[in-house]
């Protein structure tokens, strides 16, 4: 399996997931683990080649003008985080089987689950910080979706937006940071960041750098002031939070971090800034966890806690605590995970999370309980256990730290203050929950045992916290090594993972923590039950989630005044601020930059150019003349106008762009038609305001006059442009290799096909999203009844001569009527517009033509069927399913792209096949074949989608019609019976 699976298949599980049926839920598991617990095993097999410091890298061209390629690269660092989510991702997989209940939607979990495993390993391995940041934002989206996954709750859609908005935030601000990194070291791949921290930190925009992307790893790790998102997401399943929030998305902005060490710190604005948000976080995130009387949210400020040290520990600029940094990282994910799954087994058996209801679970629980203690033990520092040794690296860092002298007095002390604070409310979470009386009766459900096997989860967490605790050199010394060589830039500092130091300072430290947390936890608990304590002191009056909210509400109100001063419902008014802000840019430019006339002479004076100008210019002097009062007779002024400028393609030579203009013209046509169709009727005889009867050309001089301007604007540009000979332009390159490299002579095709198919997939995903938007528009239009007239020549005959507005009978035969003889050549007209479709297709890459026209001309064809036989008999007879045109499109553009990605091409490098058959001979089949395929189906699928949506308000409103009839002649019948019988 190379590296570029363990991204992909996750994504490709979440999609088999996803078509799973809901009561699956065995299968869904199995598929789940199957796919988390490969990538573990094929991560597992690459760590000999990695303990010695070496790198494993694939590379797969992207964009490489840009410097934008798919790189993944895996070293020592990349595979202790890997490990992290393939490995407990197992453990949470097998954890969320007997965790759910028969009544959630198992299949979305399980598909949000893995996507976001995916995302995750994405930007684990990604070897190119674009790359990194495209992932990173994908862990935002999905936690969004893992964490709203109840989204019956209040509380769950609150959480899931808030995340997402903070870390959809920090993400776009890391995205800016990343693009100044890569400016700066002069590209973008991980390696040469890496490689250039000195000319990084020596430029003048290491600042700005470093700020930006300090803001994407602080919010996504909940550093201070960040920090209240976190809270807020316990709303989510508990494997959610086992997973998420303890041991993978958390610890994403620790991961960066570490990730950049090499190439960020060593400065003091990093030391003041990374170091700082971390020791406030510590002691923040600590504090406020002695208060909580959730489980899961003590458990939430206990990672914000924990994350904090992680910060401070990288933010101290010394490689021995970036080694720390790094163990702990591997200590907390399996103490925390173990945690969350156990405080999730209390609230799934007993049905409740609130401490204040939780007591003598050690006689109901014992197994969970003992593995509970075991846990918050580890989680406090108590010795012979894997968070005692991280937590002695720590302290032993804040004692030997060398910095001014104010911060090297108070770091020790703050060290073991957050350290008294994680002794009391690990104590809470151990003495209120398992001991003391019993609590049956007092929770919903009798506590109890839960099935074995959703218990072995934390069992082997919990394991893996003694055995490193009790023999860490044995058993994570080489990890360890492997991981933290790549943070600290590959010459590891010396250290030792002994269980006992001797006596020292950290030890007292330690033991002060412990002894302190205890008694701290004694007078707390007293104060409790007096009724003294009820909630945080000092801190409940600075809520990071008011203020989030605040901030929210009035950016909102800002929006909501700018719409009022800015915006307005009427068309012609929003069209007037357009046009005046453009014609204003232009003006501005030209007036700081001004521009001459170029020396090119011009052609010779053509009568018949001018004519036709002339005629196009009447044309649409018209159309705007004839908008108010006779718009079809302004649609078809337009339309010559639009001719004009086909006539002037063919003029310039541009036969491509006047076949697809006269084309589109032709289908924008139509879709005018059934736009003017549901528009109100238009009086002459409206009622002029007060402002008009006095200055009745007031208004429309004004729009003359900037209809002249923007006019006459456009005309200069084109006649300053099209006077210069030479501008710098890229036409020569497209001319030159069209044939050679392309392998057409059709350039403006081989263009949009092979040299810009990138810019091409952008525009038709972007055609296709617009689609998809108009049609979910149009599912809740429903026209005026006042439109719903047919005119008298289009109502469909009854069998006795009698007109009836809508008779499903006839319109499900065949056309009636003075349409009847039209219907049939259309039908015969059908086949002949295929062939013609096709026609041009074929011929696109030599000759004018190509996929998106004759997707437009299929797309005609189809519309002559539904104008003339209509909605009801077309789709009864010929199913054309858009939306399926458009995902096809689109997966076979994208297909054949990522084609050349699988032979170590650029995406989207154009290919050809020389095929020889029997009776055709040879005949040569490019890649641009198949993308134009996708166009083609794309575009086809794109437009009937948007014209047919359009046309079924016909067919929508006669159909609530009836049912409205029906319902009102239900209703009398009822009334009139219920009078009967009075």
């Amino acid at each position: 399996m190379s590296l570029a699976l363990l991204v992909l298949v996750p994504f490709l599980g979440s999609v088999l997931a996803m078509f799973m049926p809901s009561y699956a839920r065995n299968r869904e598991a199995l598929l789940a683990g199957l796919v988390a617990l490969g990538c573990a095993v094929h991560l597992g097999m690459q760590f000999p080649q990695l303990a010695g410091g070496n790198v494993l890298r694939e590379e797969y061209l992207w964009l490489p003008t840009l410097g934008v390629n798919l790189v993944f690269r895996l070293d020592g660092f990349a595979w202790l985080f890997g490990m992290l989510v393939t490995g407990i991702g197992t453990l949470v997989v097998l954890y969320a089987r007997y965790y759910l209940s028969a009544s959630d939607p198992v299949p979305r979990f399980f598909s949000f689950f893995l996507a976001f495993m995916g995302s995750m390993m994405g930007v684990v391995l990604s070897g190119n910080l674009v790359q990194m940041v495209l992932f990173w934002e994908l862990t935002s989206l999905f936690s969004f979706l893992l964490i709203g996954y109840w989204h019956h709750r209040k509380d769950a859609r609150r959480g899931a937006r808030m995340a997402l908005t903070v870390t959809g935030a920090g993400g776009l601000c890391l995205f800016a940071g990343v693009l100044l990194l890569g400016r700066i070291a002069g590209s973008y791949e991980l390696d040469a960041v890496l490689a250039a921290g000195a000319q990084i930190k020596a430029h003048a925009l290491y600042p700005a750098a470093l700020v930006l992307v300090l803001l994407g790893a602080f919010s996504k790790s909940a550093q201070f002031p960040f920090h209240f998102w976190l809270p807020r997401a316990m709303a989510a399943p508990t494997p959610i939070s086992a997973y998420l929030h303890s041991a993978t998305m958390v610890k994403l902005g620790v991961f960066l971090l570490a990730r950049l060490w090499p190439a960020l710190a060593g400065t003091e604005q990093w030391f003041w800034l990374v170091g700082g948000a971390g020791a406030i976080t510590l002691l923040l995130g600590a504090y406020v966890a002695m208060f909580q009387n959730d489980l899961k949210g003590l458990l939430a400020y206990s990672t914000i806690s924990h994350l904090g040290l992680i910060t401070l520990l990288l933010g101290m600029n010394s490689p021995m605590a970036a080694v720390a940094a790094v163990f702990h990282i591997m200590n907390h994910a399996t103490f925390k995970a173990s945690l969350f799954m156990a405080a999730g087994i209390i609230d799934h058996e007993s049905g409740t999370r609130d401490i204040r209801k939780l007591s003598g679970l050690a006689r109901l629980m014992p197994i969970t309980g003992l593995l509970a203690i075991i846990a918050s033990a580890s989680m406090a520092g108590v010795p012979l256990l894997n968070g005692f040794l991280s937590k002695e690296m720590f302290f032993a860092e804040t004692v030997f730290l060398q910095s001014t002298p104010w911060v090297d007095r108070a770091l020790p002390v703050l060290a073991t203050v957050a350290g008294l604070f994680s002794v009391a409310y690990s104590a809470r979470f151990v003495f209120d929950v398992f001991f003391g009386p019993s609590c049956v009766g007092v929770v919903p459900k009798p506590p109890h045992e839960p099935p074995h096997w959703m218990r072995v989860p934390v069992e082997l967490l919990v394991l893996a916290c003694l055995v490193v605790g009790v023999a860490p050199e044995w058993s994570v010394g080489p990890l360890l090594a492997a991981a933290a060589a790549p943070v600290v830039g590959g010459a590891l500092p010396e250290y030792s993972l002994a269980v006992w130091h001797g006596f020292n300072l950290p030890l007292a430290m330690s033991f002060v923590a412990l002894v302190g947390g205890a008694a701290l936890y004694l007078v707390q608990r007293r104060q409790r039950e007096a009724g003294r304590l009820r909630r945080t002191p000092v801190l409940h009056r600075f809520d990071g989630q008011r203020i989030f909210e605040n901030l929210l509400a009035r950016a909102s109100e800002a929006g909501r005044r700018s719409r009022r001063l800015l915006a307005t419902h009427r068309m012609q008014t929003q069209l007037l601020l357009l046009v005046c802000v453009a014609l204003a840019g232009a003006g501005a430019s030209l007036w700081f930059t001004p521009v001459t006339q170029g020396e090119r002479s011009p052609l010779p004076f053509s009568p018949m150019f001018a004519m036709t100008w002339l005629i196009g210019c009447i044309c649409a002097i018209g159309a705007a003349w004839q908008a108010k009062f006779h718009r079809l007779a302004s649609l078809m002024l337009s339309a010559g106008a639009g001719l004009t400028c086909c006539l002037t393609f063919i003029w310039f030579s541009a036969p491509d762009l006047a076949l697809t203009q006269l084309v589109v013209e032709a289908v924008t046509t139509v879709l005018i038609l059934l736009g003017l169709r549901w528009l109100p009727m238009r009086s002459k005889f409206v009622k002029q305001s007060a402002r008009e009867r006095i200055l009745p050309w007031g208004r429309r001089g004004r729009d003359l006059a900037i209809a002249i301007a923007s006019g006459c604007g456009m005309a200069a540009l084109a006649w300053l442009v099209m006077t210069r000979d030479s501008l710098g332009s890229i036409s020569p390159f497209f001319l030159d290799r069209a044939l050679t490299e392309g392998g057409g002579t059709n350039v403006v095709n081989v263009m949009l096909v092979d040299f810009r198919g990138f810019d091409t997939f952008g525009e038709i995903t972007v055609l296709g999203i617009v689609a998809l938007t108009v049609y979910a528009l149009l599912r809740r239009f429903r026209p005026a009844p006042e439109s719903m007239a047919l005119p008298p020549q289009q109502l469909a005959q009854s069998d006795d001569g009698s007109s009836d507005v809508f008779n499903p009978r006839l319109a499900k035969d065949t056309a009636v009527g003075y349409l009847m003889v039209p219907a049939v050549l259309v039908r015969l007209l059908l086949p002949l517009a295929v062939l013609v479709a096709v026609y041009f297709f074929l011929r696109g890459h030599n000759a004018p033509g190509g996929g998106f026209v004759a997707g437009l001309v299929m797309s005609v064809a189809l519309l002559l069927q539904y104008i003339v036989s209509g909605t009801e008999w077309v789709e009864e007879h010929l199913r054309i399913y858009p939306r399926r045109w458009i995902a096809v499109g689109l997966l076979l553009a994208l297909a054949t792209g990522a084609g050349a990605m699988v032979l170590h091409y650029p995406f989207m490098t154009t290919h050809t096949a020389h095929v020889t058959l029997p009776v055709l001979g040879e005949l040569h089949i490019p890649s641009a074949l198949f993308f134009d395929t996708g166009v083609f189906a794309l575009v086809l699928g794109s437009t009937m989608l948007i014209l047919t949506s359009l046309a079924h308000q016909s067919v929508r409103s006669h159909r609530w019609s009836e049912e409205q009839e029906q319902r009102l002649a239900e209703a009398r019948a009822a009334l009139s019976g219920n009078a009967e019988d009075h």
